[in-house]
């Protein structure tokens, strides 16, 4: 059997572990997360992908494929740019950029890029900034808008108490603060 008809192995599979936009829903996006993706997508299109095709056309050039270390491996990385590079281009072509300091002083409510202090039951306080799917970093305080967090924080003010819906029951927080700043 021709060899183009093969699967070449299950282990150059890479799960796909990219956030997934619900389906109808806009990719909302911050300035500063639309110029990352855009970096992100210009160095490997411009610098990455042009030194590895050379590297491959080299490796091809030294004779024997099967056993060719530097071609197997640039074939691989090169799959794995060119299905990165799909995926930013589909990501950027359908972003849709908000900048929250626009929003400045005249929104008392939580919308998308908000920066929201909240205070749970015990009194504990955190500070969350909400922002699109792909610049999501629960850890560092950025949530996506889509999350359950962030759902129930939209279109609150601050002195509200919202209930957020988790595995263990329902969380009361309380709305300390909103603030629009650039992100």
């Amino acid at each position: 059997m021709n060899k183009a008809f093969t699967k070449e192995s299950d282990d150059d599979e890479e799960v796909d572990n990219t956030p997934k936009l619900p389906q109808g829903v806009k990719n909302y996006i911050t300035p500063s997360g639309h110029q990352r993706l855009l970096d992100e997508f210009n160095q490997l299109w411009k610098l990455e992908r042009p030194e590895l095709v050379k590297t491959i056309a080299w490796a091809a050039s030294n004779g024997d494929r099967s056993e060719n270390g530097d071609y197997i491996y640039g074939k691989k990385r090169l799959r794995e740019i060119d299905r990165r590079l799909r995926f930013l281009s589909k990501r950027l072509e359908n972003a849709e950029v908000i900048d929250p300091a626009q929003r400045g002083g005249d929104c008392d409510q939580v919308f998308f890029g908000a920066t929201v202090t909240i205070s749970n039951a015990v009194g504990n306080q955190h500070t969350y900034s909400i922002v699109g799917l792909d610049e999501a970093d629960p850890g560092n305080g950025r949530i996506s808008w889509v999350s359950p967090l962030a759902k129930a924080l939209l279109k609150a003010r601050e002195g509200d108490v919202v209930k957020l819906h988790t595995p263990v029951g329902i969380e009361e927080l309380e709305v300390i603060e909103i603030r629009y700043k650039g992100l």
